[in-house]
């Protein structure tokens, strides 16, 4: 039988990074585009990784935000917000020290995120 305080340390011992792969790989896997992973920790006071994507059109970008949801929930790791799954044009997830957005090609393009956060260095993760 699982020890419920031992689970919970180890879902608390992720680091953000961890956090951050398990949501990249999950949207990988959902065939997310343009995948890219800013490190912001020391830039960002509220978040140390974003993870953005794109999708193909707003199912799509539904589709990936309920995908990594259900990865982080496998993990017992619970989104603290979500917004904009309605609309599909541009999701925020937060979860806490990792901050996805998932938008829309054109939104994306809009509000140039990598942009904005140009000095942040860009992670690479593997496939797989």
């Amino acid at each position: 039988m699982n020890n419920p305080k031992r689970l919970k340390e180890e879902i608390e011992s992720k680091t953000g990074l961890e956090r951050a792969t398990i949501c990249a790989q999950a949207a990988m896997d959902n065939k997310a585009e343009d995948l890219v992973v800013l490190d912001v920790q020391g830039i960002s006071s509220f978040a140390d990784y974003f993870v953005i994507m794109s999708g193909r059109s707003s199912r799509h970008v539904q589709g990936l935000a309920e995908a990594l949801e259900g990865a982080m929930r496998s993990k017992r790791i619970s989104a603290a917000k979500a917004e904009g799954i309605k609309d599909g044009m541009w999701v925020l997830l937060d979860f806490g020290d990792v901050v996805v957005h998932i938008f829309y090609h054109e939104q994306r393009s809009f509000y140039d995120l990598e942009g904005l956060w140009h000095d942040a260095p860009r992670i690479e993760i593997k496939e797989g």
